[in-house]
């Protein structure tokens, strides 16, 4: 082999089998800003006005709109583990999010049907639910289709993104923490005139109205997505993650009467550097010794899938292990953001919404978060991160929990400010017949907004950053997989005190806090109470957590060759291949000084 097609190799190695490998960048990422700048107009303006919907079009009750819009939203949010699963596995990230945008617009179609035509819609009834029928299936069709297109996109578009930037280069790889945050602020951006200008559409004129502007929006979106095309580099999909994961806890369980090596040499590996361009080698690591036994080679057995794992592949399976309990401390928080998108819009119909002679939409209240995290975030990417670099030496400031951890608390401070909000609310109205302006739920809305754009960005960069390479869309996933768990968590929290409440009230208070649909004889400022006091909760379970876990410790393919060469996984040692893995290794990095100080001479 020369030298040239040595250094091929290497360069080869650097990076995950890509289509355009020498695209991507930030040019890249433009394209992307702008398809969920659009998108997000019309998702972030259902989110916040669907309560409504569901209440006054589709003449549910009280907690029948919540749980229903919960439910819809958490349903939307799981999906995405579908989008990232099959952007992982079987189709590119690129052609992913615009087949699950093709089935959105489908969503978005049959819902401006129902909305516009009344003989599709229930009349008022005396039930909880008004609608059945055919009438049902369509709105359930409707509300489907959005989620699975809206969850699908969401599952694919921000590891498409990150992808535009090579981890492994210094340079690049601060970049993908820019990225999770101007990613969060263009969703921000479109969220804002949704919440506004179709809102004010969809709740003051026509409902029809606002889901038309909401399909043009979305349909716009994908067209800039799909004008990037020869700009990204797009990552080839690979073998099935979860068959992987699968693949290991099979095994495992297989050899459960094996006794795991007294050292890591002895598990069986490929350290070949065919093994390496595929992708990175993981060492071994101690915990969830139990999944080592999925890494034993029988002697006088010939390495098969089903029969053994390499040593990456069980690693990978311990990542994702020591992931869920950080995923599960952050589902409390979403539950939390369930309620702004319920509870408190409810609240504002019953408040004075008038700002000067214009009448605010109560739907549009979560704009003042949305406006906080527009601010913040420029703030924070320019000013905070660096000013705290001085003093943490962390290339992002601070690490990815410390800033989930820091949007756990604010959310509890949200949930505990929301229940006073709701007691001075109910005094003014019910004592001097008095109506509150609509601005003072801006309180705990502003405060969670600040909460969330640290946790948001932080989970969903520490899910990038320490899944596999195989893994990301569906790793990355999981922070929106957070959101759903934390939608469907408040549809049970609402149906369980309602029951508990309603055996345990007495005298005046007989009822559950949320049942029926006289907002002013409930108890919201207790559920928001509750929430505060278990989010306090949350977040000791969370500290314990954060401080448990061990960020992953990656080698590449070829260091890992190099500290690792030596006797193979039949015992013998094999001299020619360390020296090829020294002389690979030495050339390898002078090919990548050369290119650091390449890009060093063009940035200048």
């Amino acid at each position: 082999m020369g030298l040239d097609e040595e250094l091929a190799g290497a360069k080869e190695l650097a990076y995950q089998p890509m289509k355009n490998s020498g695209q991507g960048g930030f040019k890249a990422t433009y394209f992307i800003f702008a398809m969920m700048f659009l998108d997000n107009i019309g998702f972030v303006a259902s989110m916040a006005s669907l309560v409504l919907y569901f209440m006054f079009v589709m003449k549910f009750d009280l907690s029948g709109s919540s749980t229903t819009t919960t439910n819809y939203l958490g349903t939307t949010f799981l999906l995405t583990l579908v989008g990232g699963f099959i952007s992982d596995t079987y189709m590119t990230r690129l052609n992913t999010a615009l087949v699950f945008g093709a089935i959105e617009l489908m969503g978005y179609l049959l819902v401006i049907i129902q909305s516009h035509y009344k003989n599709l819609q229930p009349a008022p009834c005396a039930e909880s639910t008004c609608v059945h029928g055919s009438k049902a299936l369509l709105m359930y069709m409707s509300i489907c289709l959005l989620g699975l297109g809206g969850g699908g996109i969401r599952g694919s578009i921000p590891a498409l993104g990150a992808d535009q930037f090579d981890h492994r280069n210094p340079k690049e790889r601060k970049d993908i923490a820019s990225f999770f945050n101007w990613f969060l602020l263009s969703i921000t951006i479109g969220a804002t005139l949704g919440v506004t200008f179709v809102v004010y559409l969809s709740t003051e004129k026509r409902w029809d109205v606002g889901f038309a502007v909401s399909l043009c929006c979305a349909f716009l979106g994908l067209v800039f997505l799909a004008l990037g095309k020869r700009f990204y580099r797009v990552r080839v999909p690979g073998e099935s993650p979860l068959l992987r994961v699968l693949q290991v806890w099979v095994v495992a369980v297989k050899n459960w009467r094996a006794e795991v090596p007294q050292t890591a040499d002895e598990l069986y590996e490929v350290r070949d550097h065919r093994s390496a361009r595929r992708g990175e080698l993981i060492p071994h690591t101690s915990q969830f010794g139990f999944l080592d036994k999925a890494a034993i080679l029988p002697k006088g057995t010939d390495p098969a899938k089903w029969k053994v794992c390499t040593v990456t592949q069980v690693e990978e399976v311990k990542i994702l292990t020591r992931m869920m309990p950080i995923l599960l401390s952050t589902i409390l928080m979403n539950t939390c953001l369930a309620q702004l998108q319920t509870l408190s819009v409810q609240q504002g119909t019953l408040m004075d919404t008038n700002l000067g002679h214009f009448q605010v939409p109560p739907a549009s209240i979560p704009v003042i978060p949305l406006v906080f995290m527009s601010v913040l975030i420029p703030v924070y990417e320019f000013a905070f991160v660096p000013f705290i670099r001085r003093f943490t030496g962390h290339p992002n400031g601070i690490t990815h929990l410390q800033r989930v951890g820091v949007g756990l608390v604010l959310s509890a401070i949200s949930m505990g400010i929301a229940g006073l909000v709701e007691i001075k609310r109910k005094q003014e109205l019910l004592r001097h017949n008095y109506k509150i302006s609509l601005f003072w739920l801006s309180f705990h809305y502003a405060v969670f907004g600040i909460a969330d754009m640290f946790t948001l960005v932080g989970l969903m960069e520490f899910f990038y950053r320490e899944a596999p390479l195989g893994m990301r869309s569906l790793s990355t996933s999981f922070s929106w997989l957070s959101l759903s768990i934390g939608y469907y968590l408040s549809s049970a929290f609402i149906g369980l005190i309602d029951t508990v409440t309603e055996r345990l009230g007495k005298g005046k208070s007989k009822g559950g806090w949320l049942q029926g649909r006289d907002l002013n004889a409930n108890h919201a400022e207790r559920f928001y109470w509750f929430l505060a006091i278990l989010s306090v909760v949350n977040f000791v379970n969370y500290l314990f957590w954060a401080n448990w876990y061990e960020y992953k410790n990656n080698v590449p393919g070829d260091e890992e060759m190099l500290l690792r060469a030596g006797p193979n996984n039949n015992g013998a040692t094999n001299d020619e291949s360390f020296a090829t893995s020294m002389s690979f290794v030495s050339r390898t990095q002078d090919f990548s000084v050369t290119q650091e100080k390449e890009a060093e001479s063009t940035s200048k």
